[in-house]
């Protein structure tokens, strides 16, 4: 399946590897978006009171996240600024947002840009820890 080319929205890019292809086609369903009122950035969002992310980098041209989920964690609804992922660690993940609620496998090494996302939730279904990166120019 790695020579297929889902169907994408015009703001997300092709995963370099397939393991990401039903999660980007989720955010391309989103489209470009705005900050939303009242939802945290990934940053802020945690899982029940304990963050999920840690701050790598930050400087004039862009922010870095590592975020991590061991079996049974999430990352409360927030929202995506402009952003590119890379899988540290894979796994499986039960994504809810505006197009519903689907589960899908997150290839170690996999990677995917989008224009942001107006709002998402996930939670490690798995039995891995899954870790990736997010990095977001400014």
């Amino acid at each position: 399946m790695s020579g297929s080319r889902p169907a994408q929205g015009p703001d997300v890019t092709l995963p370099r590897r397939t393991g990401l292809v039903p999660l980007v086609a989720s955010l391309a369903a989103l489209g470009a978006c705005a900050t939303q009122a009242g939802l945290p950035d990934p940053l802020a969002a945690g899982w029940k009171g304990v963050p999920v992310c840690e701050k790598l980098h930050e400087d004039s041209d862009h922010r870095i996240l590592r975020c991590a989920f061991p079996p049974g964690i999430g990352h409360e609804r927030h929202f995506h600024d402009r952003h590119f992922g890379y899988a540290l660690a894979g796994g499986r993940m039960r994504i809810n947002d505006a197009s519903g609620m689907r589960e899908v496998d997150l290839a170690t090494g996999s990677s995917f840009s989008s224009a942001g996302v107006a709002w998402h939730e996930v939670l490690n279904v798995g039995d891995t820890t899954v870790v990736y990166l997010i990095v977001e120019p400014k």
